[in-house]
C-alpha cells in the first residue's frame, strides 16, 4: 500500500449549490451522499463562476488570469487572456511527480486553445500519464467532438458505438485506470482527475434515467426553492436568518408558466444527467474498494461554477455551434438532423436535440442564492465541496463553514501528500501558489480565519474579507454584504460603509494589477474587433 494517500479529484460541470441530495436537492445521489455521510461537507466553498477559469485555477492553485485563461479558451490578445494554459504555472500532476505519483485523467480538459493538434497545454504535456476525454468545453453526450485518448483523436469510437454515452465513458475509464494502476504500479500512489461534463447543456440523458424523475419537480420552481432552503437550514448547512432570494425577475411564477410539460421535462433530463454521474461515481468507489484503496484515498468532489442560465435560443445557427464553436455536430450518428435551440414542441434528452434548461430552473439549482454562472454573486460561485478520506479525516458527517476557494485545492493536495510547491519547473519560473491548505479544517471549523479572497470574471468581481463581501455585477457599482447576517445578498450595505467599500476596492485593484486582470471594457473592445460574441456572451446584460 502506498505510504502517501491517493488523490481522486472529481469535478462536475454547471451544477448548482443545492442540486444533490446531501445539499438539499431532489436529485438522487446516493454515492455522493455516502461520501458526505462518512466525510465532510463545506458550506462556503467557492469556484470562479466559469468552466475554463475554474479548471485552470483548480489545476494550478493560481488565479485564472495568471495561467492564461482570463475568460475562456479563446485568444483575446493580452497576456493572461490567451485562452491557453501557459508555462508560468505548474499543474497538480506535474508537482506530484516529485513525490512519486502517477497521474490519470478522464473527462473534460478545456484549458487549451488548440482542439485538434497536441500542444504544451494538453493533458499529456501537463503531467498526466494517461488521458481519455474531450479537449473542448461542451458538446453532445452521444457523439462528442475532440474525444481523445492520450494525444490521439478517437471520435470515431463514439460515432461507431450505438451505446456510447459520455458520462458513462468518463466513469468507465476512471475505473479502468484504477485497476490498471493497481496491477502495474502497486507501490506508487496515484492522482486521478475525473472531470464530468454533466450536467452542462445540451440536455442529453438515457430515457430510463429521465423516466425516474417523472413527477419529481411537478411542484414547480417556487415551492421547490422554498423547500430546498428549509432542508439546508434543517441540515445545518445554512443559517435560518438567511432569507430566500426572490425568484429571478425575468421569470414567471410557476403557476403562470407556459409549456409546463416541456419545462418539467427539461428539469427531469438535467436531474437524470446528475443521477447518471452519481451512478458512475459509485462504480469508481467500488473499484477503489475492490483494490483495497478506498481508505487511503482522499476524494474531493465539487462543481466548476454555479448553475447555468444560458438559453440556447430557437434558431441559433448550425454554423455557430457546429463550424465556429465546434461544440456540436449537425447530424446524429445514424444520420438524423440535430435540432438546435429550446423548442417547446420538441422534448429534450435524445441525440437529435440540443437544448438547455433555462433561467428558472437554474434559479432553483442555485437556491437560495442570486444569479448564476458568469457572475460572482453567491449563485455563480458557490459549490458543494465533499471531502472523504477515512485514513486521514477522523470525523464523519460534519459540516465545515470555513470559507475557501479553488486555489486551496492544490494547496491541500500538496499538504497531505507532503509535496513541496516548486519555484521552478523544468527550468522555467512559475508563479507562487495562491491557495491555502484546508487540512486544519479536517479536525475542526476555522471559519473567519482565512486570508482575503478575490475573483474576477467578465468584469464581475468580488473581494471576501472575513464576514464582508464586496461584489460587483459588471458594469454596475460595488455592493457590500455581511455574509454572517445576509449570505443571500439581499441587503446592500455599501452606502452605510463607504470607507470599507473604498478600502476593499483598493485591495481588489492591487490584486487585479498583480494577477494580470485587464479591465472588462478593454477585453470587450478586443472581442468586438475579432468576432461576433457567442450566444452565451450575449447573456451578460441579462
Amino acid at each position: 500500500m502506498p505510504a502517501k494517500p491517493n488523490i481522486l479529484l472529481i469535478l462536475n460541470d454547471d451544477m448548482g449549490f443545492s442540486d444533490i441530495g446531501c445539499y438539499g436537492g431532489e436529485i438522487d445521489t446516493p454515492n455522493l451522499d455516502r461520501l458526505a455521510a462518512h466525510g465532510l461537507r463545506y458550506s462556503q466553498f467557492y469556484n470562479t463562476a466559469r468552466c475554463s477559469p475554474s479548471r485552470a485555477s483548480l489545476l494550478t492553485g493560481l488565479h485564472p488570469h495568471q495561467t492564461g485563461i482570463g475568460v475562456l479558451t479563446y485568444d483575446y490578445g493580452p497576456e493572461g487572456y490567451a485562452g491557453n494554459l501557459n508555462q508560468r504555472c505548474v499543474t497538480i500532476p506535474e508537482a506530484l511527480k516529485a513525490s512519486g505519483y502517477r497521474a490519470y485523467m478522464s473527462g473534460k480538459w478545456h484549458v487549451a486553445s488548440s482542439l485538434e493538434e497536441p500542444t504544451d497545454a494538453w493533458p499529456m504535456q501537463r503531467g498526466f500519464d494517461a488521458f481519455f476525454g474531450t479537449i473542448i468545453g461542451a458538446g453532445s453526450f452521444y457523439d462528442p467532438n475532440t474525444l481523445t485518448r492520450g494525444n490521439t483523436n478517437i471520435e470515431h469510437e463514439a460515432s461507431q458505438d450505438a451505446d456510447f454515452y459520455y458520462t458513462d465513458a468518463i466513469s468507465d475509464e476512471a475505473v479502468a485506470f484504477i485497476h490498471r494502476h493497481r496491477a502495474e504500479h502497486p507501490d506508487a500512489p496515484f492522482f486521478q482527475y475525473v472531470a464530468y461534463t454533466a450536467p452542462h447543456w445540451p440536455l442529453h440523458a438515457p430515457e430510463e434515467d429521465i423516466a425516474k424523475y417523472k413527477g419529481r419537480f411537478d411542484a414547480g420552481w417556487d415551492d421547490l426553492r422554498e423547500a430546498r432552503l428549509q432542508r439546508l437550514v434543517d441540515s445545518g448547512m445554512l443559517r435560518d436568518i438567511w432569507r430566500l432570494s426572490e425568484r429571478d425577475p425575468t421569470q414567471p411564477e410557476w403557476t403562470a408558466a407556459d409549456h409546463k410539460a416541456w419545462r418539467l421535462r427539461c428539469m427531469e433530463v438535467y436531474a437524470a444527467q446528475i443521477d447518471r454521474m452519481d451512478q458512475g461515481i459509485g462504480r469508481i468507489l467500488a473499484a477503489l474498494e475492490q483494490t483495497g484503496q478506498l481508505d487511503d484515498t482522499l476524494i474531493i468532489f465539487l462543481s466548476d461554477n454555479g448553475a447555468c442560465a444560458e438559453d440556447i435560443p430557437e434558431g441559433v445557427t448550425v454554423d455557430e455551434l457546429v463550424h465556429n464553436l465546434k461544440i456540436a455536430k449537425s447530424h446524429t450518428r445514424d444520420g438524423a438532423q440535430v435540432h438546435f435551440g429550446n423548442d417547446p414542441s420538441r422534448m429534450p434528452g435524445p441525440e437529435d436535440t440540443y437544448q438547455s434548461y433555462g433561467t428558472a430552473w437554474a434559479n432553483l439549482s442555485n437556491a437560495p442564492f442570486r444569479l448564476y454562472k458568469h457572475w460572482i454573486h453567491e449563485g455563480g460561485i458557490s459549490t458543494p465541496l465533499i471531502l472523504h478520506w477515512p485514513a486521514g479525516i477522523r470525523v464523519r458527517g460534519e459540516i465545515r463553514h470555513s470559507p475557501g476557494y479553488l486555489p486551496d485545492v492544490m494547496a491541500t493536495i500538496l499538504d497531505v501528500t507532503q509535496t513541496a510547491y516548486p519555484t521552478r519547473y523544468e527550468g522555467r519560473r512559475v508563479a507562487p501558489l495562491e491557495g491555502h491548505s484546508l487540512r486544519e479544517t479536517f479536525e475542526h471549523d476555522t471559519a473567519g480565519q482565512r486570508p482575503t479572497m478575490f475573483w474576477e470574471h467578465e468584469g464581475n468581481a468580488a473581494v471576501r474579507a472575513g464576514k464582508w463581501k464586496l461584489v460587483r455585477r459588471y458594469p454596475h457599482a460595488w455592493e457590500l454584504y455581511d455574509m454572517e447576517q445576509d449570505r443571500t445578498e439581499l441587503n446592500d450595505l455599501a452606502s452605510l460603509h463607504p470607507q470599507r467599500v473604498q478600502d476593499m476596492a483598493r485591495q481588489y485593484d492591487e490584486w487585479a494589477l498583480r494577477c494580470g486582470v485587464i479591465p472588462r471594457d478593454k477585453i470587450l473592445a478586443l472581442m468586438a474587433e475579432q468576432q461576433e460574441p457567442a450566444f452565451w456572451e450575449k447573456e451578460e446584460g441579462k
